[in-house]
């Protein structure tokens, strides 16, 4: 993949380059036509057979750089020092491993490591020029040649940053001069293509926003704010999307701009940070930004957060300001592996700056911690501070400057430097070897180093320790995670919370202790940050439109479905044998139902039926004591029993509709209600017909007479009632009736029910049923007419039209009430409505007659009726007489 450098590198790096004229290699004093000036006023120096060239910064820029380039002399920005003693620290780190390498007898024994250190005040400029001038070997820059008469540069050490490193490693890259930088962690370093030779001790920061989105998911922030600095805006936009892909959503993107950081803009920025509801808040800010937003977050009282900072910030925090110490006090932050520098402890207490006369280093720390100066300094390259600092004596020094030595056994930063200094100093000595081995001892130290062998995986520095190197050249991406909060003398301490590394399976990369204090001094739990309230359980996320998917309303879970975590975006469905419960955040089993006795509905209807068929069974008792009486031998006295019987049937039958359904009463129940209704039917069509036989007969001629006193109305019952017994044979044979449980008609119960089997043979079986009771009103309105008291023909017409009228309706009604325990309920209903419809109009009558009219349940007022009706009957044989006189009470 390409990557594209920042134009203003590019004509920097060519102005630098092709400005040159010509001169000789390895001469003293080398003469220009022209010459580029330099700028530098930090350099440090010290003799050695091998030269490592060093870039750090502990000054700044404090002048705005003018950007018309070619138009007019650029102004020469100045530097001014930091207030921090960890960059001095840096520096001190290098400087003691060269010397510890030095006095090692078995490391580049015979060789004497030097260094050439320059400052690069934190610019891309300053970083170039410097290099230059180590590649140089003079105080001139002379780009292209090396002045060094009996040295070498071997490498390079640098920079902290990474546009500063981004310099060195172009120019660099040219002459394949490996570069080990100890804090450039912009991921661009990692195409080899493009720099070959660059290595660094720190991981890239894409391993780093791997770790804080980690930690964002571990403890549930969803709602993120994030601020960066200008220079660090695409490391913002990783991290967006690698939020993103987790489900985590940005509250707020801030980008933070020196040149357009007015105060209009500054009051923005503190009213979003006051809005949002965001409690987390993400700082990746490079070096250069961190001073301005120490500084801004310091005028400004800002809302009690969580702060997750990259570890750059750490860096320079022990230079906060004290308003800084309330806004950042307990923040988290994602630190590289600490690592013990042995001895640099009894360096520092024992530092002697006389030991160090040859060069200029120890002046300019001493001048910054102490503001005095030796008086014994020895230059050996000019220094260009033009500050006059009074003179100090050697103990003086680090006596009146409290310096921070409460880490001087771990360091992070700084034990990347370490380890880059004595990376090198091994890949040298081996190349020492191997050139000693084929004999050319005589030139050691003299070729370019051989790139390769850097890249062993468990290559041994020393006893102690290993390449921080592997087989791909990439650092160990170990994290620490820290919580920094300011101690009462306002110190920065930093407590070890967990960790995150990289090397790990997906899924144990992070580690938090429990057990730690994560969230003082301001919280006493940790805090939620989220854009609205979770979700509960029962309830299930709903998008808003035009929102953030971290921005949703809570939907309570439909019947049937629960959800029983927070913020679920679908609920699940329970089984078919459960119900959600009230809450909606778990099933439980659903009830079973069923029409019982138990039931206020089943024991009503069980009780009509008991008293129905009681009456039916008192008819048939009264009918049999008055069989003698004129108005029970009037209408077929077979047939009424037999009707009788059927009904009391009809209604024993509904019996088999209440209680638990099993598979015997759901093959039984229909059967038996068609075999049982059409009896009771096909008997009242019987009934009718034999009226309309017996009245016609009488006529002169009729071919009826032959039927009157035949078994015809029996005949007619066997026959009626046959057809419908092959009709549910068939239907038993083929598809029938089973009890089933029916799960989906109501979301809170399981209704135990009898499954037809096929609905076309049970409504067949109702409308077999329908046309007998159609034509029995047919035949019974025909003959109503008849004159006779004992006439039954208008009873059963009316018996016939409250029959129809109820299985006309039942047939909607059952339909609609499909799927719930009604629609037994309402078949039940309807054959009690029309069994007791015949009961009531074809018996009733005779039994008010019987009881309360017995003068008129005699014969004569029956044949002064029939008066005009006294046909003769010789012809008629005896025991016909007896069944029409049933019917005409001719006795």
């Amino acid at each position: 993949m390409e990557i594209r450098f920042p134009i203003r590198l590019k004509v920097l790096l060519l102005f630098l380059m092709f400005q040159i004229l010509p001169a000789a290699s390895e001469m003293t004093n080398p003469s220009f036509g022209c010459q580029l000036s330099s700028s530098s006023d930090t350099k440090y120096f010290r003799e050695g057979e091998l030269m490592i060239g060093g870039i750090f910064h502990f000054k700044y820029i404090t002048e705005r750089i003018l950007h018309n380039y070619f138009k007019q002399k650029q102004k020469q920005p100045k530097c001014i020092r930091t207030s921090s003693f960890i960059q001095y620290r840096y520096l001190l780190v290098f400087i003691y491993s060269i010397g510890e390498i030095n006095k090692d007898p078995e490391i580049l024994p015979n060789v004497t490591l030097g260094y050439h250190i320059f400052d690069s005040c934190n610019r891309a400029e300053k970083s170039l020029e410097g290099t230059f001038s180590i590649l140089s070997g003079t105080q001139q820059l002379i780009p292209n040649y090396n002045c060094w008469k009996n040295r070498k540069v071997v490498g390079f050490i640098g920079d902290l940053s990474s546009i500063t490193s981004l310099c060195m490693a172009l120019l660099t890259g040219i002459y394949r001069y490996p570069q080990i930088s100890y804090g450039s962690r912009d991921p661009m370093f990692n195409d080899k293509i493009q720099f070959p030779s660059f290595y660094r001790t720190v991981p890239d920061e894409l391993s780093e926003i791997y770790g804080i989105v980690e930690l964002m998911k571990h403890f549930g922030w969803r709602w993120v704010g994030l601020i960066v600095s200008d220079d660090k805006v695409m490391a913002g936009k990783n991290l967006e999307k690698e939020m993103k892909k987790n489900g985590i959503c940005v509250a707020f993107f801030i980008r933070i701009d020196l040149r357009s950081m007015d105060s209009t803009t500054q009051i923005k920025v503190r009213e979003t940070l006051g809005r949002s509801k965001a409690n987390v808040i993400v700082l990746l800010a490079s070096l250069r930004y961190v001073g301005f937003i120490l500084f801004f977050f310091a005028i400004f009282d800002m809302p009690e957060k969580i702060w997750i900072v990259s570890s750059t910030f750490l860096r320079i925090l022990d230079s906060a300001y004290p308003q800084n110490r309330i806004t950042f006090n307990g923040i988290l932050a994602l630190s590289i592996q600490q690592g013990e520098i042995p001895g640099f402890k009894d360096f520092l207490h024992g530092l002697n700056p006389s030991d160090y006369n040859d060069g200029i280093v120890f002046p300019n720390v001493s001048e910054k911690l102490s503001d005095c100066k030796l008086s014994n300094t020895i230059q050996t390259i000019p220094s260009r501070t033009g500050i006059s600092l009074p003179k100090c004596t050697e103990s003086e020094f680090f006596q009146e400057y409290d310096v921070p030595l409460n880490e001087t056994l771990n360091f992070r930063t700084s034990y990347g430097v370490y380890k880059a200094v004595y990376t090198m100093a091994l890949a040298l000595h081996k190349l020492y070897i191997n050139q000693t081995m084929a004999g050319h001892s005589d030139r050691r130290g003299r070729e370019h180093i051989n790139i390769k062998q850097w890249q062993s995986k468990n290559f041994e520095m020393t006893s102690r320790h290993k390449s921080p190197f592997n087989v791909k050249r990439d650092p160990s991406k170990y994290y620490e995670i820290v919580k920094c909060f300011f101690s009462e003398e306002g110190d920065v301490r930093t407590v070890k919370v967990g960790s995150f590394d990289t090397s790990k399976p997906v899924g144990s990369q992070l580690y938090i202790n429990s057990s730690a204090d994560l969230w003082g001094p301001y919280f006493t739990k940790c805090p939620q940050s989220l854009c609205n309230e979770p979700c509960g359980p029962g309830y299930r996320k709903l998008k808003i439109e035009r929102k953030p998917p971290c921005c949703y309303k809570c939907v309570l879970c439909a019947e049937g479905e629960i959800s029983n975590t927070t913020d679920a975006w679908l609920c699940i469905k329970c089984s078919e044998y459960e119900h959600s419960n009230k809450e909606k955040n778990g099933c439980i089993p659903k009830h079973i139902n069923f029409l019982s006795y138990e039931d206020a509905l089943g024991a009503t209807l069980s009780s009509i039926t008991i008293i129905c068929s009681v009456t039916c069974i008192i008819i048939l008792a009264i009918f049999i004591k008055y069989r003698e009486t004129p108005i029970v031998r009037a209408n077929n006295q077979n047939l009424s029993c037999l009707l009788l019987i059927s009904l009391t049937m009809c209604f024993l039958c509904t019996l088999l509709f209440i209680g638990r359904p099993t598979q015997i009463c759901c093959l039984l129940r229909q059967v038996t209600f068609g075999v049982v209704f059409t009896t009771s039917v096909s008997t009242v069509l019987a009934k009718t017909l034999t009226v309309i036989i017996a009245f016609n007969a009488t006529k002169p001629g009729s071919k009826l007479k032959k039927y009157v006193g035949t078994q015809l109305s029996i005949i007619l019952v066997i026959l009626c009632s046959l057809g419908e017994t092959m009709i549910s044979a068939v239907w038993l044979a083929s598809n029938p009736p089973f009890s089933e449980a029916d799960t989906l008609s109501d979301p809170d119960y399981i209704i135990l029910t009898c499954n037809e089997g096929s609905g076309f043979f049970f409504f067949f079986i109702i409308g077999y049923i329908g046309t007998l009771a159609l034509l029995s009103f047919v035949a019974a309105f025909l003959s109503k007419d008849f004159p006779d008291r004992f006439n039954e023909a208008k009873n059963i017409t009316f018996s016939m039209l409250v029959f129809c009228s109820v299985w006309v309706t039942f047939v909607p009604a059952y339909l609609s009430s499909k799927g719930s325990r009604m629609v037994v309920a309402v078949e039940i209903f309807a054959i009690l409505s029309s069994s007791a419809g015949l009961l009531g109009c074809i018996f009733i009558p005779k039994c008010y007659i019987i009881f309360l009219r017995p003068e008129l349940n005699t014969k004569l007022p029956t044949i002064k009726k029939n008066r005009f009706y006294k046909w003769s009957f010789s012809g008629i044989r005896g025991q016909h007489l007896l069944t029409l006189s049933g019917y005409l009470t001719f006795l």
